[in-house]
């Protein structure tokens, strides 16, 4: 199982580089934290496009949704570093990675490399 940044959900919903990617680890079973579908959902309403086709979409495929638990909470928090470019969200991301063991499918360039971290452009 995968987990799936919201910059990876993004470019799938929009049909950009990489999106084939991302649906092939959707189709394969997939994680998102509930912080990062919060940022796919605000840029979807932000771009006045319809969230609940898109989400509908996004769950046609057995997308889980994981919440934020307090080990990621802790996880992001000491990641923080002034100007490493990782939004609280990111961190979340990487964190729900690390406490299920799997791989992050990201389109965000300000990521660090790790084995971890899998650019999907």
């Amino acid at each position: 199982m995968t987990v799936l940044d919201s910059s990876a959900l993004l470019a799938f919903l929009q049909g950009e580089p990489g999106a084939a990617q991302v649906e092939d680890a959707l189709a394969a079973g997939a994680i998102c934290g509930t912080a990062n579908w919060s940022e796919v959902a605000q840029r979807v309403l932000a771009h006045r496009r319809d969230w609940s086709l898109a989400a509908a979409v996004l769950h046609s495929y057995g997308l889980e949704l994981a919440p934020v638990t307090v080990v990621d909470a802790e996880h992001a928090a000491r990641q923080w570093r002034a100007g490493a470019g990782l939004s609280l969200a990111d961190r979340l991301c990487l964190a729900l990675a690390e406490r299920v063991g799997r791989t992050v499918l990201t389109a965000d360039r300000a990521w660090p490399e790790s084995e971890r971290v899998q650019q999907i452009r």
